[in-house]
């Protein structure tokens, strides 16, 4: 019986163990208008032109975690110099551009949106948000922006990064279809939808599926 036990504790272990995708992975996401990959890396780390990441309402209770931290050692406290003194409060849908100084994070320029209130926080809100990081991308003249999502990183848990990436992915397109249909040029030409080890293969399914 004892036996047994470990045998399924194993089979368990080496389950989660092999759910977990390496750092630096691309996984591409088929069938979409443009290319996309879900790439396994921090945002402090991951190159381009543009990385957006999202913050929950600047309050004191929510605290920056993980890869959020890690962005704002990176950028020697600006993430909390902004929330603090409520030059960024976090408002759903509120942005601010950042330029780091060269070399501090692998990004040129660092986009915020806002995400509003974290104890409330739903899926659905991600979709506002695709809209606006590409509106923002083409008015910023970025032809291949990195995105985060940075919802876990915020504090709130229970939440699918499938569904999210969903949600995220359809305000992205839409907005992308509202520019075709007045005719703008399209500047965007790829996306780059930044995940965790645990999280990626998740995420590129949810976004597949969209």
């Amino acid at each position: 019986m004892h036996l047994s036990r470990f045998i399924l504790l194993a089979t368990a272990l080496t389950c989660t163990a092999a759910a977990q995708t390496p750092e630096g992975t691309r996984l591409p996401v088929p069938g979409k208008a443009i290319p996309i990959d879900v790439l396994v890396e921090a945002p402090a780390a991951a190159p381009g032109d543009l990385q957006i990441v999202c913050l929950f309402a600047s309050t004191p209770d929510n605290k920056l975690e993980a890869s959020l931290a890690l962005l704002d050692t990176k950028l020697s406290g600006a993430l909390t110099t902004v929330r603090s003194s409520n030059l960024f409060r976090g408002t759903l849908g509120e942005t601010l551009l950042i330029t780091p100084k060269p070399g501090a994070i692998a990004a040129k320029r660092l986009l915020l949106i806002g995400l509003g209130d974290r104890d409330t926080f739903t899926p659905d809100r991600e979709e506002l948000i695709g809209e606006i990081a590409y509106a923002e991308s083409e008015r910023l003249g970025i032809a291949a922006p990195t995105f985060a999502p940075t919802i876990l990183d915020g504090g709130k848990t229970g939440i699918d990064t499938g569904t999210v990436g969903a949600a995220f992915l359809s305000g992205f397109l839409r907005a992308r279809a509202i520019t075709l249909a007045l005719h703008k040029p399209l500047v965007v030409q790829r996306l780059t939808f930044l995940a965790g080890t645990a999280h990626a293969a998740d995420t590129q399914r949810g976004m597949a599926n969209k």
